[in-house]
């Protein structure tokens, strides 16, 4: 009896300091980064995407397919951006997209991410067979070109904003399962993950709540830019026409308005510098992040 006491407590003890360095190391992140003014700069830049896409239709309660302008008309002249060839609102048109265009990428990303991480998980924490079949599926899909694949699907099935998301997200979780597993292997047989088993700890509450933590640090950098890199798919899809008619996005402006370029290059322009604007500030934020994780920086 009091053998099992005294390898018990020291294993426990062991196990219950996890969620306390791990909380350390996430403020430590967190003052590294707020340090980062770039990083700070992109954050506060999505952040106003953000806010634009909430209350810009409530402030600007008018229909971005309205023609309420003479088509083609220079920035300035009836309307702060300009109209399109249809005499529709750029300015309407960009600020009635944030919020489709950020709610797919969003949403991609989260479904790209529980996919990845699900099966990377699997992947590097049971090894052996179930390694080997899910790498092999893995492998599958990294081989094959995700924007083709996605616009294979949609084409197929349906231009409806589901089919979009997941279209996104089944083409593009490969890169997340690599790195949790990569991740995992690394961390199945630290000290803390050992005593955890030793105590009787499930072999899922190992996964989600001692190893995840601690393996989330390089994955936040990569769901970081994964937003960046789905709005980009996102508006490759809308600007070929293979979303939803009815629902206006940045990307389906730059498509509707490109044989109108060399006339009227404010309706495929200004559209263009909102998507390079975001997804420049994500990459900053995702810049930040690295550096925030980064040992060496923390003089460890």
């Amino acid at each position: 009896m009091s053998d099992n006491s005294s390898l018990s407590q020291p294993a426990g003890f062991q196990f219950e300091e996890v969620p306390v360095a791990a909380e350390k190391k996430w403020r430590e992140t967190l003052r590294l980064f707020c340090r980062n003014y770039t990083a700070v700069f992109g954050l506060m830049v999505v952040i106003l995407f953000i806010l634009t896409g909430i209350f810009g239709p409530v402030l600007l309660p008018a229909d971005p397919f309205e023609m309420v302008a003479p088509p083609l008309t220079a920035p300035g002249e009836y309307r702060l951006l300009g109209s399109d060839y249809l005499g529709r609102d750029v300015l309407i048109g960009i600020v009635h997209g944030t919020r489709p265009t950020l709610i797919i990428a969003l949403t991609a990303t989260l479904v790209t991410v529980l996919i990845g991480i699900t099966i990377g998980a699997l992947a590097g924490f049971y090894g052996g067979m179930i390694d080997n079949v899910l790498m092999r599926i893995t492998e599958f899909f990294q081989v094959l070109p995700p924007l083709v694949f996605s616009m294979v699907i949609v084409a197929v099935f349906s231009t409806d904003l589901i089919v979009v998301v997941l279209a996104i997200a089944v083409t593009t979780w490969t890169t997340e399962a690599r790195l949790t597993r990569a991740e995992f292997l690394k961390i199945r047989e630290r000290e803390y993950v050992l005593s955890a088993r030793a105590i009787g700890a499930r072999n899922l509450r190992i996964i989600t709540r001692v190893i995840l933590p601690n393996a989330m640090p390089p994955l936040v950098i990569a769901i970081t830019l994964r937003i960046g890199i789905t709005i980009i798919y996102e508006a490759a899809l809308s600007f070929l026409g293979l979303t939803d008619p009815d629902v206006m996005t940045w990307g389906k402006m730059i498509g509707l308005s490109r044989d109108f370029f060399f006339d009227a290059w404010w309706t495929v322009t200004f559209p263009g510098l909102a998507i390079l604007l975001v997804v420049l500030c994500i990459a900053l934020i995702g810049d930040g992040l690295n550096d925030a994780f980064n040992p060496k920086l923390r003089g460890r």
